[in-house]
């Protein structure tokens, strides 16, 4: 079992067999292999906007199969069943759905989830509209919104013939209507307040 971080070789591929062996106080991912040391406790405006957003969202599903889940929560993503030696990639999402009750597991979820937010801090937007979106893209999340807790605005991306689709920033004063789950709307007032 590796306790520090420094331990590890920030240049090889990793895997999550290894990434559960872990016991770090920093918490990371794996995309495609490589390790990301997470940014450290998030502000409180970033959390304020996850509750808010987490609490519309939970309303909405509380009576559907679908479960909505907030960081920390493992997501590995995969195409197929495979083996914790065979998974390379493990993050955790700001928020995310999922429909797919058979994805759920123990240790959290194992495929891509419906819809997945992240809110963006300094630390993170590079990865964030970077790695992360493509990853997201090329396993299938149908909906990803991404939260600029700056300018209170959320970019929000519809999977179409596996590819991304940019729908115009959704500003302060608008509300957020998901295409992957038809009714959830979401006022952005209540979630920048």
């Amino acid at each position: 079992m590796i306790t520090d971080i420094s331990q590890l070789d920030k240049n090889k591929s990793y895997t999550y067999a290894e990434y559960v062996t872990w016991r770090f106080k920093e918490a990371v991912e794996l995309i495609k292999g490589q390790l990301f040391i997470m940014s450290p406790a998030p502000a409180s405006r970033h959390q304020m906007i996850v509750s808010n957003l987490h609490g519309n969202i939970w309303n909405y599903f509380k009576a559907n199969p679908c479960k909505v889940y907030v960081a920390p929560f493992d997501v590995r993503l995969v195409k197929g069943k495979k083996e914790d030696k065979e998974i390379t990639t493990v993050v955790q999402p700001d928020i995310c759905v999922i429909c797919d009750a058979a994805k759920i597991d123990a240790r959290g979820c194992v495929g891509a989830p419906d819809l997945i937010i992240e809110i963006l801090s300094p630390y993170t937007a590079k990865k964030d509209l970077g790695e992360k979106y493509n990853l997201y893209e090329e396993n299938g999340v149908q909906e990803y919104w991404v939260v600029f807790p700056d300018t209170n605005v959320i970019n929000q991306y519809i999977l179409k013939d596996g590819k991304y689709d940019f729908i115009e920033p959704i500003f302060s004063n608008e509300s957020i209507n998901s295409t992957a789950f038809p009714g959830l709307t979401i006022e952005l007032k209540d979630v920048f307040s």
